[in-house]
């Protein structure tokens, strides 16, 4: 089960090119973003829920979620006056899984590097 819903492929797009993959991991290069999807993993979340959760303010948050929506990670349904978010593609869980797996052994290396050093550091 790759996709919850059918996308269109862009022939002119390779997803080897190196500028698509840096785009991909650019999508996840966000705390509050990671945060987000961490807390879609145990299911669909309403806006609010999210918002609680993430502890900022709805437009920052907001913003976010249309990053994630843009960028394939999560899908948006209107439920009467909620909208409710969930992760459309289960590879994104494996992802995760497997960055926390690669951090167990690497997390001091990543937070040391100054290459990668969070924006206004």
């Amino acid at each position: 089960m790759a996709s919850a819903r059918a996308t269109k492929r862009r022939p002119d797009l390779d997803p080897e090119d190196p500028e698509v993959v840096a785009r991909f991991f650019h999508g996840l290069a966000d705390p509050t973003r990671v945060q987000i999807l961490q807390f879609l993993l145990n299911g669909p979340k309403t806006a609010g829920e999210i918002v609680r959760h993430v502890g900022r303010y709805q437009a920052s948050v907001s913003s976010h979620l249309t990053c994630l929506r843009f960028c394939g990670f999560v899908e948006a349904r209107r439920e009467g006056r909620n909208v409710r978010y969930e992760l459309i593609d289960l590879r994104v869980r494996r992802l995760l899984e497997m960055g926390e797996r690669y951090l167990q052994d690497n997390a001091e290396r990543i937070m040391a590097c100054r290459v990668i050093a969070p924006s206004g550091a």
